[in-house]
């Protein structure tokens, strides 16, 4: 029977073990494993990739999210607007700096924050004073948008920057999955807010040997800000003006991640081949009324982190595919407003219906870019004969 796993690493490490183990051997000989040449010369190349004019490493794209938010001055009192259909470091770095997740609910087409429903909340639930958006019901200051970049394809940039810059709005970007994605206008993401962050995870497209992360800012002294709150808030060392963390990435991820980068072009690329294929195979096997294929928004370039469907069903296919040697993955089972941790917030059911409808249908293929035609046709061919 032919197999599918739902990512298979191996496959990409055989292609680049060659030139991967010499740079391992490099940093191991040359002891220098914290900050060293590595790091500054992937965040040059890196920012340049992101169309930024600075790249700061950090340790995770959870800690790019933190440390973004610390520079940034959020904490209490604040509150961030953002999606409550995302991966929880989003808004679990909000509240763990005793800010307040604002969510609003995402478009259903691509699962990105809904500027419509950005622009809703701000009018029914937002008043003016003194140059600062407040909450009319919290009293707190509303004080940024966090957007997602979900699965690989970019927010409405546009329209969410136009309500920033009509409210004095900071932005960070979540752009976790979406090194490389770029907006309708052919901007790359992480470019457009006030900090872009960005998470090296081996599972993503560009991936580490383990966690690792970027900051990407516009501007010279946020990203020294950003660069002395990444080493405990201390300029010069063991001085500190304010208090910072350890959020340095690691000699040997950058060095790994320097010789990812180079193939990471043609690894989007074959993702993007695969999903074409999927789209394809999909209407002709006539699921069109079962299965709903992910749409990239026109001009843009979708970077298929994951490539996730629609589907009546969801979780009976997900065991029949199981069942026939396919790897799936539900993102995400439960939307942030209902976790328990949440609780506090407030929310209920019914509160963000797009949201919760995606939770409900969503299933992620296999999309990596070593999968071979018998593996993808494998794939169409059991989800229409579960729909037979």
């Amino acid at each position: 029977m032919t197999t599918v796993p739902l990512l298979d690493l191996k496959a990409q490490y055989a292609q680049i073990r060659a030139e991967v183990m010499p740079m391992i051997e490099q940093v191991c000989a040359s002891q220098q494993f914290i900050l060293g040449e590595h790091v500054r010369a992937l965040e040059t190349e890196l920012a340049r990739y992101c169309g930024s004019p600075h790249g700061i490493g950090v340790s995770s794209g959870t800690d790019a999210l933190l440390l973004a938010l610390m520079a940034l001055h959020i904490g209490a009192g604040d509150e961030v607007l953002t999606s409550p259909f995302t991966f929880f470091a989003t808004a679990g770095t909000i509240a763990r700096l005793n800010a307040r997740p604002l969510f609003c609910d995402i478009d259903s087409a691509t699962f990105n924050l809904s500027p419509i429903a950005v622009q809703q909340f701000i009018d029914q639930h937002c008043t003016e004073h003194d140059g600062l958006l407040r909450n009319r019901t919290t009293g707190g200051r509303v004080s940024a948008i966090m957007p997602v970049h979900l699965y690989g394809q970019s927010a409405d940039m546009g329209a969410l920057m136009a309500i920033a810059r009509r409210h004095k709005l900071k932005v960070i970007e979540d752009a976790a999955q979406a090194i490389g994605t770029e907006y309708s206008d052919g901007t790359r993401v992480g470019s457009f807010g006030d900090i872009g962050c960005f998470s090296f995870f081996p599972s993503k497209n560009l991936g580490a040997f383990g966690d690792a992360g970027l900051c990407t800012a516009g501007d010279a002294e946020l990203a020294e800000h950003l660069r002395v709150l990444r080493v405990h808030g201390g300029k010069p060392k063991y001085y500190h003006p304010e208090i910072g963390g350890n959020f340095r990435i690691d000699e040997l991820q950058a060095a790994v991640l320097r010789v990812k980068l180079r193939y990471l072009d043609g690894w989007t690329e074959g993702r993007r081949r695969n999903a074409t294929l999927y789209d394809t195979a999909i209407a002709k096997a006539g699921l069109g009324d079962k299965v709903r294929t992910p749409p990239a928004s026109a001009g843009g370039r979708h970077i298929y982190n994951q490539y996730v469907i629609r589907c009546e069903r969801r979780d009976e296919l997900r065991r029949f595919l199981t069942e026939h040697s396919i790897g799936t993955e539900i993102y995400y089972p439960v939307p942030l407003h209902l976790q328990q941790c949440f609780e506090y917030l407030g929310h209920r059911a019914g509160d963000y219906p797009e949201s919760e409808r995606a939770a409900l249908e969503t299933l992620a293929l296999p999309v990596y870019p070593e999968l071979d035609r018998a593996q993808l046709a494998h794939v169409v061919a059991s989800i229409a004969k579960f729909y037979s």
